[in-house]
């Protein structure tokens, strides 16, 4: 859906939402500030936060050979756990950034810098969307509730980041690729070193999709003193974005390999190594288009990560059946 050239902008669109989205277009004008601050008008970072969840579930299901119907619930509970997460993370992320919003062009249109919300208000939807989330977490064994609980921390912390670090990309790869390690145990009842790799390729890709990201707000970010990878990597960005690159791919097979190989099932292993491969070359794709002087370049490459991300699911998914 489209928005006619002849139409308005709606009032308090965010700069960088999808034009037409269904919250501008359809939701009831009370609820539009609340969820744009759940970045609901934007939904690649919901996809973001949720594809390492559905990879941790896959690759576990593949590992142990089963797949249940609660499975099932962890997939949904995930999904919706994603976007309330990622609601409570946005909302808690523009609280403490409200200033700095308001400075960089991309962000001044955000609800509480616009004034669509005060911070207040926007405490207790966080609080709100957060409790919901717990609810649902509720329902994991034990090991998986205090993993969830302990994600909290990283996600407290990432919105300071960029203010001593020229690394918060880290930071966010550390807190939305926890969801690997929760839908994992939420699976097989504990940790496993399968896991973990992937944990770690996850944020591998965070660093690769973020640092093109950032490189929206370069300038701003430079004026008002904000870190990131972008500034920090700046011409030899797309260097460090391969290295990023093959370290995601890497660690991705490592992680399959642990998982698969010791039940010999060697068409499955053949099977997941292939998404890997298909993720590597949209990777490559995403470098070979690249042009970190154009906002709307950075900005279509970084939502096609949710394609990137789709293909290692696909092919856990396709392994479980053969």
């Amino acid at each position: 859906m489209t928005q006619n050239a002849n139409m308005p902008e709606p009032k308090g669109q965010v700069a960088d939402a999808y034009t037409g989205n269904w919250v501008d277009r359809r939701a009831p004008g009370w609820s539009r500030p609340y969820l744009r601050l759940s970045r609901a008008d934007r939904p690649i970072g919901t996809w973001l936060l949720l594809l390492p969840c559905w990879w941790g579930l896959l690759l576990a299901a593949n590992a142990t050979g089963r797949f249940g119907w609660f499975d099932l619930w962890i997939i949904l509970g995930c999904a919706i756990g994603a976007w309330l997460m990622r609601g409570a993370g946005c909302t808690w992320n523009d609280i403490t950034d409200r200033d700095i919003d308001a400075q960089v062009e991309r962000t001044r249109s955000r609800p509480i810098p616009s004034g669509q919300v005060t911070a207040k208000q926007a405490a207790i939807w966080m609080a709100l969307q957060a409790l919901i989330a717990f609810g649902i977490l509720l329902t994991f064994n034990g090991a998986t509730i205090l993993l969830g609980i302990v994600s909290l921390a990283p996600v407290a912390i990432y919105p300071f980041a960029k203010r001593f670090t020229w690394w918060p990309q880290v930071f966010l790869g550390i807190a939305f690729n926890w969801g690997a390690l929760l839908a994992w145990t939420a699976h097989t009842g504990s940790l496993g070193w399968p896991a973990v790799v992937l944990y770690a390729a996850g944020i591998a890709w965070t660093l690769f999709y973020d640092t093109i990201y950032a490189h929206q707000d370069t300038e701003d970010d430079a004026l008002i003193g904000v870190k990131s990878t972008a500034r920090l990597f700046g011409d030899n960005s797309r260097k460090w974005l391969l290295f990023f690159q093959i370290a995601t791919v890497a660690l991705l097979a490592l992680a399959f390999i642990l998982a698969l190989a010791p039940g010999e099932n060697v068409l499955s292993l053949a099977v997941v190594l292939g998404g890997v491969w298909f993720m590597g070359w949209h990777l490559m794709w995403q470098l070979r288009q690249l042009d970190t002087d154009s906002s709307e370049t950075c900005l279509r490459l970084f939502r096609s990560n949710r394609d990137a991300g789709l293909i290692p699911v696909l092919f856990l998914a396709i392994a479980l059946l053969v």
